[in-house]
Formats: C-alpha cells, structure tokens, sequence
C-alpha cells in the first residue's frame, strides 16, 4: 500500500483541521497516512514516503510569511533532493490580506526547487469564509493523480 505524510504548521487549529480532513480523503483512496504536526517532523524522513503534502497558515499582510514552527523545516527542505516524489502543499489564510494563503506558494515553490512534482494546485482555505471547501475531495484528487502517475 502506498504511503502519505502530511505535516502541518498551525497556530490557531484550522490549518491542523484541514491535514485531518487531508489524511481522511487519502485514506479513503486506499493510502496508508502519517499526519505530523510540523514540531514532531524531520525533513530527514520524508524520503520514507511516496506522497508528501505540506500544509501551513499564512501570516504576515505585506508578504508571504509561513506559520513560524514552519519556517526552520522549510530552510532545511532546501537541502534535500526529492527528485520526482509527488508532492502537494496546502494551508490556510485570509483572503482579505494582500498574499491570500502565501505560504502555500512558498512551500509549493520549494518543494519544486527540490525536485518534487506537484501533483495539482495547492489547497488554499479562507479562514473568514463561510462556504466550505471540500477538502476530502481535493484529497482525493491528489490521491488519483498520485495513482495515476500524473
């Protein structure tokens, strides 16, 4: 069975409530899931996995800022080869700031850097929003493009 890790940054719990409704969308596609707050991860282990989805809240008005607990593990992202692993990022964010869910491309254009592949555009969440996002369903996207090959 293939297996996921989803790390997640979060400060106030929406950004750990979206990983939750990630890894249950994965699990529903038959994937084996390890949900990781981002304080209890090592960049050293994501090679052990053959999905990575990165999550973290977006703070900060004038530019993109990652959640902090994020920012340490994202520096070290930069010294990893992750040539071809699929990968997804996520996170939430204020739609009414001027870099709605900024962290989102941080991480994504990160995870480009190290070779990754994205498998679909990340998952950005309005925190003021009161439409919900389905989020099962983006995980299962991923988790179909992931078996897919695409």
């Amino acid at each position: 069975m293939p297996n996921a890790v989803v790390i997640y940054a979060s400060e106030t719990g929406n950004t750990e409530s979206v990983a939750k409704q990630i890894a249950a969308g994965l699990k529903d596609e038959n994937i084996d899931v390890t949900l990781k707050n981002i304080t209890d991860a090592d960049v050293k282990d994501l090679s052990d996995y053959d999905l990575i989805l990165l999550g973290s809240s977006t703070w900060g008005d004038e530019e993109k800022e990652l959640q902090t607990d994020m920012v340490d593990f994202y520096e070290e992202l930069e010294n990893l080869d992750l040539t071809d692993i699929p990968a997804a990022a996520f996170g939430c964010g204020d739609s009414s700031y001027t870099h709605f869910c900024g962290a989102v491309d941080l991480l994504e254009d990160r995870l480009e850097q190290i070779g990754a592949r994205l498998l679909d555009e990340g998952l950005r969440v309005d925190d003021q929003d009161d439409d919900e996002i389905d989020v099962r369903a983006w995980a299962r996207e991923i988790a179909t493009r992931f078996s897919k090959g695409l």
